[in-house]
Formats: C-alpha cells, sequence, structure tokens
C-alpha cells in the first residue's frame, strides 16, 4: 500500500513538471514572437518615416523655388503635410556656400519617430527656429540685396503662431498685411500671440530701428541693410540666433563669390574700353567681407557696400 501511493505521487509530480514545463515554453516562445513583431514592426515603420521624410523634403524643395524671384517684391505660400511634423532647420556654413538642410519627424501612433535622413540644399536659405511643428506652414519670402542681388530669404513659420506687429513702421504694417492671412496682424491680436514692438520694450520680441538690432529670449541679434532692404531684419525676428548666424554667414560666403564675379566683369569691360573705377572699391569690399566674423559685423559691410553701390552708379558703365 505504501508503495503503491509512493508511485502515485512520484506520477503526479512527473505530471505537474511536464505541464509546468509547457507553460513555461509556450511563455518563452510567445515572447519571442512578439518581440520579434514589435522589432519587424519597428524597422518597418522607420524604414517608411525615412522615406516620408526624403520625399517630403524633396517636395519642400520643390514648393522653395518658385519663391526664387528677381523682382523685389515678398511672396508668401503655405504648405499642408497630412501628419504632425517637425521640421529640423539644420545649417552648416563649412565648404564654399555651406549647406541648407531640413529632417522631418512625424508622429506615428502618438508619439514621434525620429528619422536620421537629412535632405540638403546649396542655393537655399531659410530662417526660422530650430525646431517647429505642425501641419500646416506658412513660407515667407524676401529679396535680400547688400547691394546687388545675393539671394532670396525664405522665412518658415507654423500656423499655429501669430505675430503680433506693434507700432511698426508704415512699410512694415503695408507688407504683412498685404498676405492676409492669421500669422501676421498689427491690431485684434489674440491673447497667446508673439509681440513685437518696435518703439516700445517689455514685449517678446523687440525691434531698434536705430541701432539695427532685435532682442528675443535675452539674446541680442544684429541686422544691417543697404537702401529700404529689410531681409535682414524679418531673418532676425523669426530665426533663433544659431540659425540666424549661421545662414548670416553662408551669405557672406555667397556674397564675396558674387563680388568676386563682379570684379571679373569690371575687369574685362575695362579691357573692353570703358573705364571702370569701382575695381579697387570692389576690392576693398572683397576684404571686409572676408574678415566677416558675426552679425554684429554686417554694419560694416552694409557700409561699404553701399559705397560700393554709389561708385557703381557713378561709373561711366554700370557693373550691375
Amino acid at each position: 500500500m505504501v508503495k503503491l501511493l509512493s508511485h502515485l505521487v512520484n506520477k503526479n509530480r512527473r505530471g505537474a513538471l511536464e505541464i509546468s514545463f509547457g507553460w513555461l515554453f509556450a511563455i518563452v516562445a510567445g515572447a519571442v514572437i512578439i518581440f520579434l513583431a514589435i522589432y519587424i514592426s519597428s524597422k518597418v515603420i522607420n524604414s517608411s518615416q525615412e522615406t516620408v521624410s526624403a520625399e517630403t523634403g524633396k517636395e519642400i524643395e520643390i514648393l522653395l523655388n518658385p519663391l526664387e524671384t528677381s523682382f523685389e517684391s515678398s511672396q508668401m505660400t503655405s504648405m499642408s503635410i497630412p501628419a504632425d511634423t517637425r521640421i529640423n532647420n539644420i545649417c552648416d556654413y563649412s565648404g564654399t556656400f555651406g549647406k541648407q538642410g531640413i529632417r522631418l519627424d512625424q508622429k506615428s501612433f502618438g508619439k514621434w519617430v525620429e528619422t536620421s535622413t537629412n535632405v540638403f540644399f546649396t542655393n537655399k536659405y531659410i530662417f526660422s527656429d530650430g525646431i517647429i511643428e505642425g501641419k500646416r506652414f506658412y513660407i515667407f519670402s524676401k529679396p535680400f540685396s547688400f547691394p546687388f542681388k545675393v539671394a532670396d530669404l525664405i522665412y518658415l513659420i507654423p500656423s499655429t503662431k501669430q505675430y503680433c506687429f506693434k507700432d511698426a513702421p508704415s512699410e512694415v504694417s503695408e507688407e504683412i498685411l498685404k498676405f492676409n492671412n492669421n500669422i501676421f496682424a498689427i491690431s485684434n491680436c489674440s491673447v497667446d500671440s508673439i509681440d513685437v514692438c518696435f518703439h516700445s520694450s517689455g514685449c517678446d520680441i523687440n525691434v531698434n530701428l536705430n541701432s539695427g538690432t532685435v532682442t528675443k529670449n535675452n539674446t541680442k541679434l544684429y541686422y544691417s541693410g543697404i537702401g529700404e532692404d529689410d531681409s535682414l531684419m524679418y531673418a532676425a525676428i523669426f530665426s533663433d540666433k544659431t540659425t540666424y548666424e549661421c545662414q548670416i554667414k553662408r551669405l557672406m560666403l555667397r556674397l564675396k563669390k558674387i563680388n568676386e564675379l563682379y570684379r571679373e566683369k569690371a575687369l574685362f569691360v575695362e579691357k573692353a574700353g570703358c573705364d571702370e573705377i569701382i575695381i579697387p572699391y570692389l576690392n576693398e569690399f572683397n576684404e571686409v567681407i572676408s574678415s566677416f566674423s558675426n552679425s554684429l559685423n554686417l554694419g560694416e559691410v552694409a557700409a561699404k557696400g553701399e559705397e560700393v553701390e554709389n561708385i557703381n552708379k557713378a561709373g561711366e558703365c554700370l557693373t550691375w
């Protein structure tokens, strides 16, 4: 009898062990399958996001091309993206002209999916905060001349923001109101608008027209223009310091190359019999541009550029 009970107990123990092991195997196998499914899905999603980022970046480049114009006027358009999107403004001032890059991160299942696909262009100059997000964005463009045309500056603004221009000069008010949209206002501003003051202080952004400075986030940005060109003022208003300073350096690289081309043209015209008095001034202008280090030097470059512009207008043959 004792032997029989012992046999049954051992049998029950072996059965219990077999059942426990089966369940354990099923749990482990299931966990591995779920892990692989999640891993493969994440790879597929990331790959898809990389493709979307690259394609959308190219679409943005195509959208920006019509805004590049030789006309001395500002333009605006808008773009919509189906998903919530973060646009990362990437600026690199190394090399001959530097590079403008953008990277798009999009929301997927309620979470931001970061991509590693950067789209670069050498002839674009986008001024914005380092990271902006939304589904709809406005693209505001103005030509930049210093004194000859250098490039078209592009300001990228999410539709969720509104800039309230207080006591702005008439030319600024007229320019922003002609676009008839909700991101610019001079009155009836929303409670959470970004206040831009021209003749007072204490606003989110303070513009000093006399000193050529824009103060925001306790940081002062310097701008300058020749004649009525105020494109750098807008660039300072809509950009963070890092983006602004980087893009200014890129613009100075381009300015130097264009100045050298005009100097070559002046030399050629002089050989053809035209008395070109502008050549030494272009040489001096080139030296001033070469010594540029940050936006604090813009006033010096603008002063020499204005001198070059006056010499060009008074010359026998116009260089530009």
